[in-house]
């Protein structure tokens, strides 16, 4: 079962707003009841203070409806309540106006005018302000309140009040009327605002992940839509000179390897540079981007200078995902970054009290860059990933990467004599003749350009 903590945490910023709003107003109805209804009892006597107290109640209640009507309308989730609502300004011009009756024509004590003030009063400022809650115009929401107070004074003027004390009680109405409503306005007004700029970070993300496929995309059919029309349109050519016989085809297909070759190396660049991260360049980007989403995040431990690239590489893929991460599935307000540089090992950890109910990891992303595609593309470094919460409140990613060892005095010589070997073998590669086997590139090689 969870506990109320826990139940606040796992909300996201827009619905802890939503609770926020609702439960406000829901205390309006509440405090109504409590501060009228009961305390009304006593000075109107138990038969006239307990009617009293059940209209109050009645009205508190509708009140309490209309609020969660009116609030799940403002988010699309269900009609507009005009029905609860007219029945609620109804019921509340009604108490009013009995409750100002009561002060002007029933017996004249104190505590009986008191009490009926109280319930005027009290009533006539709620009501309208949850009524506006469910009108869209704020003009109209005014004037709700305006409408309510004139026709308090209208209503005192008729009863016998003094024509000052009706212009009075009309203006306490109009000033609590309007703040209410004011009050009501503004928080739609925040709620709704408070969703839109949640929709708008998960298009942000979602346009970020699209213009980076586009990009790719943009890069390989620069790279490759000029060479495959040049190897199209050169082996057409050669397999047409072959067929006449003429030597010219093999120039032609050597001229084709060559392209086919340089196709094979540009690409392997440009997958190079999609799939290489910059440790540096994404710790500086992650701080960036969550403090631009009001996220506190803070960078420490050692610098990322002087690591290998391919630790670099992984641990920005690591950043990046965590970042992501951080934006998206939780709700955090502090981040905090720290790498540290040990003596066989690398660790990097990012924490955050944006902790959310636990669920299946992300299997989406560039090169599987969820949790799974981390410890994927770790494994091929031997390196691990841990996540997960710490039991403080906290969701803590580790990353551990062990750096390569240093090769000794004793270890130089075989590998600079296995660098000759190859040199040596490749350099006979190259001086074979086109069309020889040995100028073909490898099954592996071309493997290799695989994204």
């Amino acid at each position: 079962m969870r506990t109320p903590g826990r139940w606040w945490r796992h909300k996201t910023t827009p619905e802890k707003v939503e609770t926020y709003t609702r439960w406000s107003f829901h205390f309006f109805a509440v405090m109504e009841f409590f501060s009228i209804g009961l305390t009304s009892v006593g000075p109107l006597g138990v038969r006239l203070g307990g009617a009293a107290m059940l209209v109050v109640a009645v009205h508190a209640g509708l009140c309490f409806v209309a609020v969660s009507r009116a609030i799940d309308w403002t988010r699309g989730r269900r009609p507009q309540p005009t029905g609860l609502l007219w029945t609620l300004a109804a019921v509340t011009a009604a108490i009013a106006a009995a409750a100002i009756g009561l002060a002007e024509l029933g017996p004249h004590r104190e505590s009986v005018d008191t009490a009926a003030g109280g319930v005027f009063g009290v009533i006539l400022i709620f009501g309208p302000g949850i009524i506006a809650l469910g009108v869209r115009s704020r003009r109209r929401a005014f004037g709700i309140a305006g409408g309510f107070a004139a026709g308090s004074s209208v209503l005192a003027l008729a009863l016998g009040a003094p024509v000052l004390a009706a212009l009075f009680t009309g203006l306490i109405v109009l000033l609590g009327g309007v703040f209410i409503c004011f009050t009501a306005v503004f928080s739609v007004w925040l709620l709704n605002a408070v969703y839109e700029l949640d929709e708008a970070r998960e298009t942000r993300a979602r346009l970020a992940v699209a213009e980076e496929r586009l990009r790719f995309g943009r890069d390989l059919h620069d790279v490759m839509g000029r060479n495959l029309a040049v190897i199209a349109l050169k082996s057409e050519l050669a397999v047409q000179l072959a067929q006449r016989g003429r030597p010219e085809a093999v120039t032609q297909m050597v001229e084709v390897q060559r392209l086919a070759q340089e196709s094979q190396r540009e690409v392997r660049e440009v997958v190079r540079g999609y799939r290489e991260a910059d440790l540096g360049s994404e710790l500086a980007g992650a701080q960036g981007v969550l403090a631009a989403a009001g996220i506190d995040c803070t960078v420490g431990g050692a610098t990322a200078a002087g690591l290998p690239a391919a630790v670099q590489s992984a641990l920005g893929w690591v950043v990046r995902e965590a970042a992501t991460n951080v934006l998206r599935h939780g709700d955090a307000r502090r981040c905090a970054v720290r790498l540290q540089v040990l003596e066989e090992r690398v660790l990097l950890s990012v924490e955050n009290d944006g902790v959310r109910e636990a669920g299946p990891e992300s299997e989406t992303g560039p090169s599987g860059s969820g949790l799974a595609g981390l410890r994927e593309r770790l494994a091929e470094i031997d390196g691990t990933l841990e996540a997960g919460p710490d039991g403080r409140g906290l969701f803590r990613l580790t990353a551990e990467v062990p750096l390569p060892s240093r090769p000794t005095s004793l270890d130089a010589v075989p590998a600079a004599v296995a660098a000759r070997s190859v040199s040596s073998v490749s350099s006979v590669s190259s001086v074979s003749s086109p069309g020889s086997p040995s100028s073909v590139s490898s099954p592996s090689s071309v493997s290799e350009v695989t994204p």
